[in-house]
């Protein structure tokens, strides 16, 4: 990334993605890295694991905006993370999910207007693609405000984009760290369902949408990583076998607001979007508010596309999750293979 010298926020940064994010750019010449979020106690642990000077901590929350605006001021980038991702949490709490996560995420916007940041990247997720959650929904509505900055703001200094991308393996609340102690517990693994396929993605991978989004966005534009996937079933004897052991399979059910797949891409997006290899590139749709433009003119290109989503992505057979799993740094360590 192109961060030499510069100021960059990362909200949520002492989460799975933003601590993986904060040290990639610890790896470069950035001249401060601030993190920013709530727990004291996740950011004096990551404090005494970075220990580095470039790093700073601000307390707050992106639901307060004028302690999003401190800590934006002087800031050239901001990766926004900062989000409640539990999907059964969010369905307990939808009102939670909307301040945080649609509310939230706007204050982050503003702020970085007002404060002259140059990007500001927002961090999405499939279940955003036909949302039957309230996670999913609030996730949809932050990228709705995402483009809306960038089409009713067509001066601005900040350039806004969004991500977005499935299930990103061995992040704080992933299934595969679940499996791993029901393995070394000697208790069956619990699955939803072994049907359900997800979408596969490493954090690195995850970083690498986000620099991706950084350095090639335009206004408004949406980025989406392609990635293969695998059934639930699948993911837990790979996460067995892996470990040496035999898998067995108890299915619990359906949790909360859960889909059966996940879709990354609609086919109203991909009519429109830019192949750029391992990513989809998603222009802001700039219409006015002629409404005319939406009843007379359609998109015949439309009724030619399909969803891409976790059904019909690359699906990995066992042996393959397996290669997959014990080529991430992260699950070995886990299991305690390597480093």
């Amino acid at each position: 990334m192109h961060t030499d010298q510069s100021t960059v926020l990362v909200t949520g940064g002492t989460g799975s993605f933003g601590s993986t994010m904060v040290r990639k750019l610890l790896d470069t010449a950035v001249r401060e890295v601030r993190i920013f979020s709530r727990d004291e106690l996740k950011q004096h642990e990551l404090r005494q694991a970075l220990n580095d000077s470039r790093v700073r901590f601000y307390i707050g929350d992106v639901r307060d905006e004028d302690s999003v605006r401190r800590a934006t001021r002087g800031v050239d980038f901001v990766f926004h993370a900062a989000a409640l991702k539990q999907v059964p949490s969010c369905e307990f709490f939808p009102l939670e999910a909307v301040r945080t996560n649609i509310l939230g995420s706007a204050n982050v916007i503003e702020a970085a207007d007002a404060n002259g940041v140059q990007s500001v990247v927002c961090l999405g997720t499939d279940k955003a693609a036909y949302p039957v959650n309230a996670m999913g929904m609030s996730k949809a509505l932050m990228e709705k405000v995402a483009q809306a900055f960038a089409r009713n703001n067509p001066t601005a200094r900040t350039t806004v984009s969004t991500v977005r991308y499935g299930n990103v393996m061995m992040s704080r609340g992933s299934v595969i760290p679940l499996f791993v102690q029901q393995v070394r517990d000697g208790n069956p693994l619990t699955l939803t369902d072994p049907s359900m396929t997800r979408f596969l993605m490493s954090l690195d991978e995850a970083v690498e949408l986000v620099e991706h989004a950084f350095e090639h966005a335009r206004p408004g534009d949406l980025f989406i990583r392609k990635a293969p996937a695998s059934t639930i079933g699948d993911l837990a004897r790979a996460v067995a076998e892996a470990m040496g052991r035999e898998a067995d399979l108890k299915v619990i059910g359906t949790r909360h607001g859960e889909k059966l797949f996940e879709t990354l891409a609609t086919r109203e997006e991909l009519a429109r979007a830019e192949d750029q290899g391992d990513y989809y590139r998603v222009a802001v749709d700039a219409r006015d508010l002629n409404y005319g433009e939406y009843f007379d003119q359609g998109d015949p290109t439309e009724t030619h596309v399909d969803d891409y989503h976790s059904h019909n992505t690359d699906r990995l057979d066992v042996t393959q999750v397996v290669e997959l799993l014990t080529g991430l740094p992260e699950f070995r360590k886990l299991v305690g293979t390597g480093s």
